[in-house]
């Protein structure tokens, strides 16, 4: 099997590639993985790194890489885009322009995940065009490129076998399999939602729901990991993402982070360690430091998602982002929603969901609708798309706050806007 990633120079990369490396137990015969990127001094540094540690588990694949991506994807059996768009300056521009407007600043949800489905929509399309043009018929594309659900509906739109990938879920399965002293795999959650807006509403081993009595036990430490006060998840009676933190503190939100240093600051700054790290040729496993980048778990996911799409792993449930197709019925069937899922060679299928309490239907069909408006805008452009997703997006939603954003955005991302040059 070849394994193409597009995005491979990422300082994150090394995740991925040792759980390739380490999770050879899931079946996957990785004979190439592939990394492809055109930062090509970057990727030099992380590809050799990558090789050092599918050197260090005796894996027998071989690890390349290239900036040329059609010769990268070519004959790929799955490709896993994971793109930054602008790199790490244009997300600091994200995290920050909204806040002059009294709005989250944040990359993936707000106007500055808008900013980046509008550079990033268009440059993902463009890469999985030439991935079912070259790689093997039938490949499978799987996107953990931010914003997933935006991204991975656009895709679907285009026509391209593609699922969405994010790693909430499987991190709050490992919390919740450490509290309850089980192994990972027993635990399956009842997740649903959007991308970056979903909840736990069960905890699932043997067919026995926990999460009662995970919420009784452990409610300061779980609303703490989700920066909620704990009274939100009493009512809830679940346990939302990290990113509903943004929906329910908004404004707690915006007042920290003003005048203080950015979360794409700090992680600009870990990348350039972790660049001078991957460097040293003796360093043949990941560094601790990389734990720090973001998206635990990620490997694991990925491994596992992309063995059962070979149907090497039939009963495996796995956190996706697919069509809604009736799953979620107060939505289109177009709509592309993050749910839990049985995934074997014909893609995943999604568990049965029971109906959503109306604070959390109705939250969702309002980001759904502007998910599509954004889209609409990514492929289209022109201010009064950008204006009217900002003023459809219930974080904004007002016509002051999304007149100015709109001009803030369009001129912060001039550069990588082509219907704005």
């Amino acid at each position: 099997m070849k394994i193409a990633v597009i995005g491979g120079g990422s300082t994150y990369t090394p995740e991925l590639v040792d759980g390739f490396a380490r999770l050879r137990d899931s079946g996957l015969d990785v004979d190439e993985l592939v990394l492809i990127d055109p930062a090509a001094e970057r990727l030099e540094i992380v590809g050799a790194f990558a090789a050092r540690i599918f050197n260090q588990y005796g894996h027998p694949g071989k690890v390349t890489w290239t900036s040329d991506l059609d010769a990268g994807v070519t004959d790929a059996d799955v490709a896993v885009i994971q793109l930054r768009v602008g790199g790490q300056q244009a997300r600091i521009t994200d995290e920050t322009f909204p806040l002059e407007c009294g709005c989250i600043g944040q990359e993936t949800t707000g106007a500055g995940g808008l900013a980046k489905a509008l550079r990033t929509v268009p440059v993902v399309l463009d890469v999985a065009d030439r991935i079912r043009q070259r790689a093997k018929p039938g490949a499978w594309i799987v996107d953990f490129t931010n914003p997933v659900g935006i991204v991975t509906r656009s895709l679907l739109d285009a026509g391209h076998k593609a699922v969405g990938l994010c790693n909430v879920a499987i991190g709050f399965q490992r919390r919740f399999a450490g509290y309850l002293g089980v192994d990972p795999s027993a635990v399956v959650l009842d997740h649903v939602g959007l991308n970056h807006l979903t909840w736990e509403r069960g905890v699932y081993v043997d067919g026995v729901d926990h999460l009662p009595a995970l919420l009784a036990e452990h409610l300061p430490e779980l609303a703490a990991e989700v920066d909620v006060s704990p009274l939100v998840l009493e009512t809830l009676g679940n346990v939302p993402s990290y990113y509903l933190s943004y929906f329910y503190a908004h404004d707690r939100h915006v007042r920290e982070a003003i005048g203080v240093p950015t979360r794409g600051q700090r992680v600009a700054e870990i990348e350039a360690t972790l660049l001078e790290m991957y460097r040293d040729v003796s360093l043949v496993e990941k560094p601790a430091l990389l734990g720090e980048r973001g998206g635990a778990y990620y490997s694991e996911a990925a491994v596992g998602l992309i063995a059962a799409l070979n149907g090497l792993e039939p009963d495996g449930v796995h956190s996706v982002n697919v069509r809604n197709n009736g799953t979620l019925p107060f939505l289109s069937d177009s709509a592309v929603i993050e749910v839990s899922a049985r995934a074997g060679l014909d893609g995943p299928v999604p568990l049965a969901v029971n109906p959503l309490a109306p604070d959390l239907a109705g939250l969702v069909a309002h980001v759904s609708g502007y998910e599509e408006l954004a889209i609409d805008a990514a492929l289209r452009g022109g201010r009064n798309r950008v204006y009217h997703a900002l003023l459809a997006h219930p974080l904004i939603g007002q016509h002051e706050y999304a007149d100015a954003l709109a001009d803030k955005l369009i001129a912060a991302g001039r550069e990588h806007l082509a219907w704005a040059k």
